[in-house]
């Protein structure tokens, strides 16, 4: 019984291994896809004016 035991028990364990790699790989994923879009968006940015000081009033515009 006990070899029954023990085989039952590295199954269980490669279970639990190939579940935790499978995750890992799934997040890994979803945070390169985060980093990306980030990415895109900081490129769009790129075309907003940035706000510059008149020297007149010391308001910041858009310029």
């Amino acid at each position: 019984m006990p070899p029954l035991i023990a085989f039952a028990g590295v199954l269980g364990g490669l279970a639990v291994v190939r579940w935790a790699y499978r995750t890992a790989i799934q997040i890994n994923r979803e945070l390169e896809e985060a980093r990306l879009a980030r990415g895109a968006e900081a490129a769009r940015s790129s075309e907003i004016k940035t706000l510059r000081r008149d020297p007149v009033t010391g308001a910041y515009r858009p310029g």
